[in-house]
Formats: C-alpha cells, sequence, structure tokens
C-alpha cells in the first residue's frame, strides 16, 4: 500500500469532522445567547414565551450561519487558527449588533449594553478555545500532505512561498520537471499525498490530469486564463456531444451596467453620508502631520483603458516618488507619513475613492485600477492583462478579498478574470459585505521587503 493511502486512513470522514467542528462552534454560541437572551432581555420585557423564545432562538441561528457563510467561520480546516477566530469575531459582532437594535425596538426602556457586552466576550472566549482544541484534533487525524510539485518553464517560487505560508497542510516534499515524463511523475506521485501540477504545457497537464483520475492520486492545478474562460462558459445540450458556449462580450450587457451603476449610485451617496466624520478627521489628522495637502492624486486606468484621476487620502510625504519614480511602497518604507501607516493598514486612505465613483470613473466592485506606467510594463510580459480592462475599475474586487498585497499581476489577472466572467448583481453584494473583514485584517506581506514576493511582470 502506497504512502498516499496510508496518509489518508481518516479522510473519508474528513467532511462529518468538518461538519461537526462548525456545529459544535455555533451550538455554542447560540446557548450563550439562548442563556442571556431568557436570563437577562427576556425577564425584562416579559412579551416573549415559549414558542416566542424559540423563534428568537432560530432568528438568531439563521444571522449566525448567514454572516459564517460570508465570513468564511464554516471553512473549519481550511483558515488558519486565528483567521478563523476572527472570522467568527466579525460575524458575531454583526449579528450581535443587529440583535441589540431588535431589542432596543422592542422596549425603549433596555438600553443597556452590559450584558450584550458579557455575551459577546463570552462567546470570543469560547471561539478561540474551541478552535484552539478544533485545530488540535484535525491535525491528529488530517496530518499535512507530502505532495510533489511539479514545475516547467515558468519559475514556481511564488506558488511555493505560498504553499510554504500552510506548513499546517502542505508540504513540498519533491520537486520533478514535467521534462522527465508522465509516467515517471505518476510513479513518484504514488509514493506521495498528492500532486500539484504547475504551469506547464498543455499536452502534458492533459495527460496527468486524466492519470491522476484514473490512479485515484489527489491533485491541484495551477489554472491558466484559458481555463478560467472556460470554466465561466454555457454548457449546451443541444447536441449529442458537450459543448460549451463562451459569448465573450465586451464587459457587461446594458442591463448590468444600468443595475450596477445605480447600486454605485445608492450605496455610495450613503456611505459617504456615514463615513463623513471620518473625511474631517481623517483630513486634519494628514494636515496636522507636515502641513501639506490632505488628497493626493494620480493617474489610473479603467474601462476601455480609459485615464482618470484617483482621489486618495495622501499617506506619503509630499513628492515622495519625484527622484524615484513609480515604485511599490513597502510596509517600512520611509516615505509613509505616521499617520499614513494606519490609514494604509486599514484602508483608509481609499475613501476618497467614493467621489471617484459617484463621478462615475469607478465602480464600487471592479478589478482595481492601475497606473499607466505600471500598466505598459505589465501588458509587455502579459498581454491578457488588458482583458481586466472590459469592465469599470472598482474600489473593492474579486482580487482584493481573495488575494493579497503581494499577489503577483498573472495570478491578480486571474482572480479579476473570475470577476468578470462571472459577474451579477449578488456577487457585487457578497463582495461588499465580504470587504469590512479585510480592512481589519494586517496585509500578509511576508517576504515582500526582502524581495521573496516579487513580480516578474513588473520587470522591464
Amino acid at each position: 500500500m502506497n504512502k498516499q493511502r496510508d496518509n489518508g486512513q481518516f479522510e473519508q470522514y474528513k467532511r462529518v469532522v468538518k461538519f461537526f467542528g462548525s456545529a459544535a462552534a455555533v451550538a455554542l454560541e447560540l446557548a450563550i445567547f439562548y442563556y442571556v437572551w431568557i436570563n437577562y432581555y427576556n425577564v425584562n420585557q416579559s412579551i416573549f414565551w415559549r414558542r416566542g423564545n424559540w423563534l428568537t432562538a432560530g432568528e438568531y441561528l439563521v444571522l449566525l450561519l448567514f454572516f459564517h457563510q460570508m465570513y468564511g467561520g464554516l471553512k473549519v480546516g481550511i483558515y488558519r487558527y486565528w483567521t478563523l477566530v476572527y472570522s467568527h469575531m466579525i460575524s458575531l459582532v454583526l449579528v450581535n449588533a443587529f440583535f441589540y437594535v431588535q431589542v432596543v425596538l422592542f422596549d425603549k426602556r433596555i438600553h443597556n449594553p452590559a450584558a450584550l457586552v458579557v455575551m459577546t466576550a463570552a462567546e470570543f472566549f469560547l471561539v478561540m478555545v474551541w478552535a484552539f482544541a478544533f485545530k488540535k484534533v484535525y491535525r491528529f487525524l488530517f496530518p499535512r500532505k507530502r505532495l510533489l510539485l511539479v514545475y516547467g518553464d515558468r519559475p514556481m517560487s511564488n506558488l511555493m512561498n505560498r504553499i510554504g505560508t500552510r506548513e499546517d497542510k502542505y508540504e513540498i516534499t519533491e520537486m520533478i520537471s514535467v521534462e522527465k515524463g508522465v509516467p515517471q511523475i505518476i510513479e513518484r506521485a504514488a509514493l506521495y499525498d498528492g500532486i500539484i501540477i504547475g504551469d506547464i504545457p498543455s499536452h502534458f497537464r492533459n495527460r496527468l490530469e486524466k492519470l491522476c483520475f484514473a490512479e485515484n492520486i489527489r491533485s491541484y492545478t495551477v489554472p491558466k486564463i484559458s481555463d478560467i474562460l472556460l470554466r465561466s462558459s454555457t454548457e449546451l445540450d443541444i447536441f449529442d456531444s458537450p459543448l460549451y458556449l463562451s459569448r465573450n462580450n465586451d464587459g457587461l450587457a446594458w442591463d448590468q451596467l444600468f443595475f450596477k451603476r445605480l447600486e454605485d449610485i445608492v450605496i455610495t451617496a450613503l456611505l459617504l453620508v456615514i463615513t463623513s466624520p471620518l473625511f474631517l478627521l481623517i483630513g486634519l489628522a494628514v494636515k496636522c502631520t507636515d502641513g501639506g495637502p490632505v488628497f493626493y492624486t494620480q493617474s489610473r486606468l479603467t474601462r476601455g483603458g480609459k485615464v482618470f484621476h484617483i482621489y486618495k487620502f495622501r499617506t506619503m510625504v509630499v513628492d515622495a516618488e519625484k527622484l524615484t519614480g513609480p515604485v511599490k511602497a513597502g510596509e517600512r518604507d520611509p516615505r509613509i507619513l505616521s499617520v499614513g501607516r494606519l490609514l494604509r493598514a486599514t484602508r483608509l486612505d481609499e475613501l476618497p475613492q467614493l467621489l471617484n465613483i459617484l463621478k462615475g470613473d469607478m465602480s464600487l466592485v471592479g478589478p482595481r485600477p492601475e497606473r499607466p506606467e505600471l500598466a505598459r510594463i505589465i501588458t509587455k510580459n502579459i498581454p491578457e492583462f488588458e482583458y481586466r480592462l472590459k469592465v469599470k475599475a472598482g474600489l473593492t474586487g474579486y482580487a482584493q478579498v481573495h488575494g493579497r498585497y503581494c499577489t503577483t499581476s498573472y495570478d491578480k489577472l486571474k482572480l479579476d478574470l473570475i470577476y468578470i466572467r462571472n459577474y451579477s448583481f449578488f456577487l457585487d453584494l457578497k463582495l461588499i459585505f465580504m470587504t469590512p473583514k479585510i480592512l481589519f485584517m494586517k496585509e500578509s506581506t511576508d517576504g515582500f521587503e526582502e524581495g521573496a514576493w516579487e513580480d516578474p511582470a513588473l520587470k522591464e
């Protein structure tokens, strides 16, 4: 029996373990809420009896499941410990805030949030204990997978660095060149728990994937741009042979553009009203730092390659690129102002772009607008980079939610194409709801300062 099958003795029970692990966390959170509701809020109101209490608990459960699904609180065994805990925390804050508003509406006399604060703290503590215990059990049952990496001509350093950050789940034990031949690769792959098929020529990849399926070998495949385009095509069943339709329109249809613009205007106007105090406070903080201008404008690209001036709160010294030209700012860049570090860490420097959205330069959701100078270099190395310009640039987007600051231009392009090809009004709403989660998460820039995350597309 090969090594792959030895390590997978509990593999068939993984979904069951994940389900009951998630169910335990939700049950603990619900139990704490129900105890507080019965022994504090409903005692004071005395308006609900048994079925009313059950209905209230059911409402809390539905909201919990909704936000856990939105922010990844149910992705046990996938997220790291603190990422999983943070996902639960942000969901609990939103659900408990909604619950508190509802309680106040029931009875205006009950406005003391002390019980709610204690309840939230207790839920946080139990989530941390649960996540720690589940991590230990999960690692015991499902040890990290030993993988064989198949590489071709493209550099694999970025992929290896990313996999290296999840040493709790994966370990690249051996690397093998595609030039060794498919039979030898399959023979080596049988000794491991799986195989990573890198960016290799399509004919080799197709043979490998078929043989992995035939031999029951787990495979992880790095997608090509053509894979993303094909995956988002429509399957036609009008013939006796499968056929995939890819309409390849120039951006969005007229009705999609209409509702997307309506979405931009309504939500942006609301956000401007809510964040107006932040505009004032941040403006004063920037002005008091060095006396320079509060806002900073920069040329960016949007739909169809149109150039516009993006607005930001200034986070760097005046004329920061006068001598260096356009370069990416690292975490310890001396040009960044003290208040600028906080603004960058929380993405609050992007707030003025709400004005760009109202003007019609940008959309709430879309690919991040790139600078023309950098776009020329990237397009020279990745001609498909221009595909991003089929839609308006966005304040947030698929690549911002699912990527990182150090994600390469090639990988950002893939993420942006997933959004463009799968666009829907509900996908926009989902990405908007998911954005607050990444606002307060420290960007993963490990290795960025030392050049470990160098972007090959930025090399002239």
